[in-house]
C-alpha cells in the first residue's frame, strides 16, 4: 500500500486551514473551509441506519484530559487515519452544513485535523458564526 506524501497535495480545507493558522479571521479562507467536505467518523454505537441516514449525522463525541468534549472531524483519510487509525466508518459532509445544525446550546467543541500543524478547534458560537455561509 502507498502511503500518500503529505506535502504533495494539500485539499483546499487543508490550504484553507493553513492560511487560517496564520491569518484567524482571512474570510476568504473561512468561505474555502465552510465550503468543504469533512471525514465525520461515525461512532461505534451507531447502527447501520443511523450511519446510512442522509438526514442526520451521529456525531462522535470525544472528552478531552480537560473534560471538553469535542467532535473530531477531518480534511483527509490520512489525517483521520494519524489520530484514529482504528475507525473504520465514516461520512463525507459539507463542513457548512454540518456548522448549521450544531447543537446551539452547547459547549461541544469541533476539532478539524487534530493531529496536524495546522488543525483548528473552534467552541460552539465560533462554529455557527464563522462557518454558517450565507447561501448563494
Amino acid at each position: 500500500m502507498d502511503i500518500p506524501d503529505r506535502n504533495h497535495h494539500q485539499t483546499a480545507a487543508q490550504e484553507a486551514l493553513t492560511t487560517l493558522a496564520a491569518h484567524a479571521e482571512d474570510a476568504d479562507a473561512l468561505d474555502a473551509l465552510a465550503g468543504s467536505d469533512v471525514l465525520v467518523p461515525v461512532p461505534d454505537d451507531a447502527t447501520e441506519e443511523e450511519a446510512a441516514n442522509p438526514n442526520t449525522v451521529a456525531l462522535p463525541v470525544l472528552e478531552q484530559p480537560d473534560g471538553e468534549q469535542t467532535v473530531p472531524v477531518f480534511t483527509s483519510e490520512t489525517e483521520m487515519a494519524d489520530l484514529l487509525p482504528f475507525v473504520s466508518r465514516y461520512r463525507l459532509v459539507p463542513l457548512g452544513a454540518l456548522a448549521s445544525q450544531w447543537p446551539s446550546a452547547s459547549d461541544l467543541t469541533l476539532t478539524i485535523d487534530a493531529a496536524s500543524p495546522h488543525g483548528l478547534t473552534l467552541n460552539s458560537d465560533g462554529v455557527r458564526t464563522l462557518l454558517v455561509r450565507p447561501q448563494g
